[in-house]
């Protein structure tokens, strides 16, 4: 089976190839023999005729720093009718533009299988979708008010700050149980964001670590766990973070059981979900999932290959 595969994404030149996600699926995808190209979400334009068009490049890729991608030449292709297979890859913010970008996917879904279903990414954003489950979640709230603030932390203590639509451990805080610069830092974030907030309780088990659990087609392909750096609070890997070896927890376990016939049913085939000290769910991650390449480091495992393997399913 040869499938002929659109990725959109950033710019090439610009990713990471030592951890970066959608550079393993390229991979993956280009061992199988699948025709691989490249598109800027920018590019997107819907035709007169109701056509999804993108400006595309045809890429080879390689694990080589410095030299890992030859692009041919740049081409207008229509995505429902040339391609069978695209990769929404982008990174967030989850905003209007992102939005936007799943409704036009959406015309094609007739014709092409967009990953992941542009319609569940659409109604899942990341700190949203995960509220459905809080019976494994911190103690949390969603709000614009301090006051609403202030009367959580009386009953919990130190709390986290997250913008709802944020990612990649950005612009998250922790707030002492004493409250300083709460209110000038809801001030910050009233001004920087039309959206409420997210706040949780603070989990000191933080300091041992946030696995990140990846599941495809609602099964679990492996997991890291992602430990603070020197002074730092977010284990997030962007944010200096380091990853370690792991084995499930039976909580953890019994969270993704319950996640994964949701997610195979919703069409979200690449899923990494967050979760703190071994039993608080804290992020379902759908729009562009990280995390495969350390995970088949540590594990020898082929989560790519997995991804494929259920794309191919499709067809």
């Amino acid at each position: 089976m040869t499938l002929r595969v659109a990725v959109q994404m950033d710019p090439l030149h610009s990713i990471n190839i030592a951890g970066d996600s959608s550079f393993a699926l390229m991979l993956s995808a280009q061992a199988r023999g699948h025709e691989v190209y490249h598109y800027d979400v920018g590019s997107l334009t819907l035709d007169e005729d109701d056509r999804l068009i993108a400006h595309a490049t045809p890429v080879t890729v390689q694990r080589v720093a410095g030299d890992h991608y030859q692009a041919g030449e740049k081409r207008r292709i229509d995505l429902g009718r040339d391609i069978d297979v695209v990769l929404m890859r982008q990174d967030p913010p989850f905003d209007m533009g992102y939005i936007t970008a799943t409704h036009l996917l959406e015309r094609i879904e007739s014709e092409t299988l967009v990953v992941n279903n542009p319609r569940s990414v659409r109604n899942a954003p990341e700190k949203v979708m995960v509220l459905d489950y809080r019976r494994f979640m911190p103690p949390t709230i969603v709000t614009r008010s301090v006051d609403e603030v202030r009367s959580f932390q009386k009953k919990h203590g130190a709390v986290v700050v997250k913008p709802i639509h944020g990612n990649g451990g950005k612009a998250i805080f922790r707030v002492s149980e004493e409250g300083e610069n709460l209110g000038a830092l809801f001030e910050v974030f009233n001004q920087t964001w039309p959206e409420p907030h997210m706040v949780q309780a603070f989990l000191p088990e933080v300091a041992k670590g946030d696995k990140r659990i990846v599941l495809v087609d609602g099964e679990v392909a492996g997991a890291i766990n992602r430990k603070p750096g020197e002074g730092e609070f977010r284990s997030n890997l962007a944010v200096g973070g380091y990853a370690e070896k792991t084995e499930l927890t039976p909580q953890e376990q019994e969270i993704c059981a319950a996640l994964g016939p949701e997610l195979k049913r919703l069409g979200l085939i690449f899923v990494g979900i967050d979760v703190i000290g071994g039993q608080w769910l804290t992020e379902i991650n759908v729009t562009s999932p990280t995390g495969i390449v350390a995970i088949d480091k540590f594990n020898g495992t082929d989560t790519a290959g997995m991804i494929w393997d259920a794309i191919e399913g499709r067809f």
